[in-house]
């Protein structure tokens, strides 16, 4: 998912800066990106109509994305991109009350062995969000930057 959009483009621009991808852009399936420490997912796992999941979706796709995270036995940070993958991601985790979604927002919680993550939110790379500057450059940038000081993670060519 996202690789040879413009949401991709925002996504994997971040990530490579960020250190978690050994290249800025990603076109096609076999055009050799390689993540490092991340994985990227979604609450649905179909492109929905207009591009606007409904909750019975997500609902539907919750079996998967259980199965994906509970695999993830090493993961410390989950980014979350706009509301609605906040919310699924509150789901997973027994968020309870949920706070307000908010860009840089952070979220403690348990993951499912009981080691302690972190969720952290940003807008999503979505066009609306990019073409209004409601999300820029920079504010993804800060979101993968926290997310990697979280979690200790060290940037090839930094100290």
């Amino acid at each position: 998912m996202f690789t040879g959009d413009r949401s991709g483009d925002w996504l994997f621009r971040a990530m490579h800066r960020a250190g978690l991808a050994n290249q800025a852009e990603s076109i096609s399936a076999d055009d050799g990106l390689e993540l490092t420490d991340a994985w990227v997912t979604s609450a649905v796992k179909c492109a929905p109509p207009l591009n606007k999941p409904t909750t019975d979706e997500r609902d539907a796709c919750r079996p998967f994305l259980v199965r994906e995270l509970e695999a993830l036995t090493e993961a410390r940070v989950v980014i979350c991109l706009g509301t609605f993958g906040y919310a699924a991601a509150c789901n997973f985790f027994g968020v309870r009350p949920r706070p307000k979604f908010g860009h840089g927002v952070e979220v403690p919680v348990i993951g499912p062995d009981g080691r302690s993550m972190t969720l952290v939110c940003s807008y999503h790379v979505s066009q609306q969000n990019t073409f209004t500057k409601r999300l820029t450059e920079p504010m993804l940038d800060a979101v993968f930057t926290r997310a990697v000081e979280l979690v200790g993670h060290v940037v090839p060519g930094t100290t």
